[in-house]
């Protein structure tokens, strides 16, 4: 298939599916084989960003259209089973989403990457205040188990039992079914509370990456060329565009890959792998927001996709 051919493909797809989840339509036919859907885009402040006013929230401030922050879910519709990765500021909006793909049921588990607030903080929502919940089961390194346990409010989710941690080891699987397993591994951050984390879930011979966080592709261990080709599908850390996003600071110092650094990196792949390739985590300043800008289209002309609410991946 083309290029031009795919291109087009991806935007029917994509354009056909979030008309379809919105304006209270019903969620078109889903797949009978375990799948991974996109809940959220954006960084741990969403869009927009409180106390912004600026050109890149204006507009949105207005808008009637949600922006979550970013997080995945896993569905295993054979086993009536679901599970969320990271419980975010949205999570109530997030978990009742994912529960409209399993028969209303609440979610089986989460999985949390690390301790900084887009990606731990909805976990407020399981507590007696909110929603009470009984033992929910909640998946993360060492630190985090620790952070949770020892520092309020956390630490009454846990002595409450609206939670129960579960110490993850990075490289180890945890094998949730008879198909689904996932895999913790470290990757370099800003790691004041806890490790940070990204994900590898596994199901039906097929891998898919979620790594929202990381400082720089060249501080990790790993190769991350080798990563993308060995995996079939990526959500990967797009927080910035590019160097100069944020007026008056120097972005060299935030520990993130701009996308334009990261497709730079990627230029080399073959155009299968490239499509593998989902950038997801945007900062409100971040261009790609609007899947229409010059800048979403510039990534996609080059073989990437922008991660997008609703985008389904099924093993």
């Amino acid at each position: 298939m083309t290029f031009i051919k795919q291109f087009i493909r991806y935007h029917f797809f994509l354009g056909s599916f979030i008309l379809a989840c919105s304006c209270n339509n019903p969620i078109p036919d889903l797949p009978d084989s375990p799948y991974v859907i996109v809940l959220g885009t954006t960084q741990d402040a969403g869009f927009p960003q409180i106390g912004c006013n600026k050109e890149c929230c204006k507009k949105q401030w207005q808008s009637n259209e949600r922006f979550y922050v970013s997080c995945l879910g896993l569905v295993d519709p054979i086993e009536k089973q679901t599970w969320i990765f990271d419980a975010t500021p949205d999570f109530k909006y997030q978990s009742e989403i994912l529960s409209s793909h399993n028969e209303g049921k609440f979610l089986d588990g989460i999985f949390l990457t690390h301790a900084h607030i887009g990606h731990y903080t909805g976990l407020m929502d399981l507590g007696h205040e909110a929603m009470g919940a009984k033992n929910v089961k909640v998946h993360c390194m060492p630190k985090m188990k620790n952070f949770l346990s020892n520092n309020g409010p956390w630490s009454q989710l846990v002595n409450k039992k609206n939670i129960q941690l579960n110490a993850l080891q990075a490289d180890s699987l945890i094998q949730l079914n008879e198909r689904i397993s996932i895999e913790a591994f470290a990757v370099p951050h800003r790691d004041e509370y806890s490790e940070t984390v990204g994900f590898k879930i596994k199901c039906n011979k097929q891998s898919l990456c979620f790594i929202p966080d990381i400082d720089k592709w060249s501080k990790w261990n790993q190769n991350i060329i080798d990563v993308v080709r060995e995996n079939d599908r990526l959500y990967l850390d797009g927080t910035f565009y590019e160097n100069g996003e944020i007026p008056g600071r120097d972005m060299s110092l935030i520990p993130h890959p701009f996308i334009q650094e990261s497709m730079e990196i990627f230029k080399e792949l073959q155009p299968k792998d490239k499509e593998k390739i989902h950038f997801i985590h945007f900062n409100h300043t971040n261009p790609v927001l609007g899947i229409h800008s010059h800048s979403a289209k510039a990534v996609i002309l080059k073989g990437y996709r922008i991660a997008q609410m609703n985008d389904i991946f099924v093993f």
